[in-house]
């Protein structure tokens, strides 16, 4: 799955998906799309992260108390 970093805008490959949608996992794993090479892969806070199309993450992949309000 491809997300995109807010700041830089470049592109980064999750790793670990099933790490994604876990709400109480803050960071992911990812590697950064720049360049000719992949680069190693790096720990990304959720936050930080949207899809290619700048939506945000779905809530219930990131507040893991998005039930109680």
């Amino acid at each position: 799955m491809l997300l995109k970093e807010k700041e830089s805008g470049d592109l980064v490959k999750i790793v670990d998906v099933d790490a994604l949608i876990i709400p109480t996992r803050k960071e992911v794993a990812g590697c950064i799309q720049a360049g000719q090479e992949e680069q190693d892969p790096t720990n990304f806070d959720k936050n930080q992260l949207v899809f290619p199309s700048g939506e945000t993450l779905p809530r219930c992949w990131v507040d893991a108390e998005y039930q109680s309000s």
